[in-house]
């Protein structure tokens, strides 16, 4: 199997790419694969093979540090087309370099573009911003045709996705919707929220859409008040933070796990960002943290309003929210909720191989792919 991904994590403090990392892993556990990667570099388990050349490592590396393909997407200028064409190419020709393969594992509906007319099966992930490249002009056609030349599975990493992809491919491809998995060690965290502080935390890449009304929404709940609102990422847009919160910089998951989770309140995301399942909000519900989020499909799939979490849609909700799980009862039962979801519905990462194996299987038509 050819598992290929342009964004991958340098080292355990990187912050990008680590969910590719913890699949690559769970993969590369199994004794029924023979897992090879063209990736960005990054440490890979002894069991999984690189077939990313020298030449292409050096370039990628370079995409990495200035945020990622998407990013540069949105940038604007002339990188905007030439790099990505590059890119293509680049993948085109690792698809040509290994062609021992039985099924195709391709991040991102826009790296099938290359595929070599070979007919081999292909499982296609796809997250939230991928339904914004079929916008594009002749990008559904030109996908469709790579689609007709083979057995293919469009694997969105969230439900509510499964409807526009099946509109836009369904007669030339499968649409199953496969969650990836969640780290142990967020399933064993022990929560003992801090009493003497209402600490809540904001895990989120600082862009305009992520951070939505986030800060209009909570100067006067936290504004010299009792609360605390520590806010976690890179700063990829010129957003202002404001000096009432507690902005950390980027964070290792480890450090939010060991020095943030087990104490705070819950987790906040008011995105309005084109979202497919965000990892952190797993993460957090696997640790047993209540969740306030924007009332949006990709939050609307992952957080039960009023069970595991809130969901709000004006500051007077939101307000509610925060007031309502504030209750150290209330709070636990919240939490608990969420865990219990989180165990039930998604698992770990090596239940999320055992998922995507069942789809190999099926491509290769030595078991149902459903």
């Amino acid at each position: 199997m050819l598992l290929l991904s342009t964004s991958y994590p340098a080292d355990a403090t990187d912050w990008r790419g680590v969910f590719m990392r913890h699949l690559v892993a769970a993969l590369g556990r199994r004794s029924d694969i023979k897992l090879a990667v063209w990736a960005p570099p990054g440490e890979l388990p002894s069991t999984v093979t690189s077939i990313t050349t020298q030449q292409e490592t050096v370039w990628l590396m370079r995409l990495m540090a200035t945020g990622g393909i998407s990013h540069l997407m949105r940038s604007g200028g002339v990188r905007t087309l030439l790099t990505p064409l590059k890119l293509l190419r680049m993948i085109a020709a690792a698809y040509r370099r290994h062609f021992a393969v039985d099924v195709y594992h391709i991040n991102w509906l826009q790296c099938a573009l290359p595929l070599p007319r070979n007919g081999k099966p292909a499982l296609i992930t796809v997250l939230g911003n991928d339904l914004k490249l079929l916008r594009l002009p002749l990008m559904r056609h030109l996908l469709r045709r790579v689609m007709r030349r083979r057995k293919v599975v469009i694997c969105p990493n969230a439900e509510w996705m499964h409807t526009p992809l099946l509109a836009a491919f369904g007669d030339v491809a499968e649409v199953i919707p496969v969650s990836f998995g969640i780290s142990p060690h967020w399933y064993a965290i022990q929560r003992s929220p801090d009493k003497a502080s209402k600490r809540w935390l904001v895990v989120t890449r600082l862009t305009v859409d992520k951070i939505g009304p986030l800060f209009e929404w909570s100067q006067d709940l936290f504004h010299h008040t009792d609360r605390e609102l520590h806010l976690f990422g890179p700063m990829q847009e010129g957003v202002t933070v404001p000096d009432w919160v507690h902005y950390h910089g980027a964070a290792a998951p480890e450090q939010l796990a060991t020095d943030w989770f087990p104490g705070a309140c819950g987790l906040i995301t008011l995105s309005r960002h084109a979202e497919g399942r965000p990892q952190v909000m797993l993460e957090a519900m696997a640790a047993a943290l209540p969740i306030i989020a924007s009332r949006m499909p990709a939050h609307a799939s992952l957080v039960d309003d009023g069970v595991t979490g809130m969901l709000c849609d004006s500051t007077e909700a939101y307000s509610a929210a925060l007031m309502q799980l504030e209750n150290a009862d209330t709070n636990r039962r919240f939490g608990a909720a969420a865990r219990d979801w989180a165990v039930r519905e998604i698992g770990t990462w090596d239940d999320c191989a055992q998922r995507y194996t069942r789809i190999y299987r099926g491509l290769l038509g030595s078991d149902s792919i459903e």
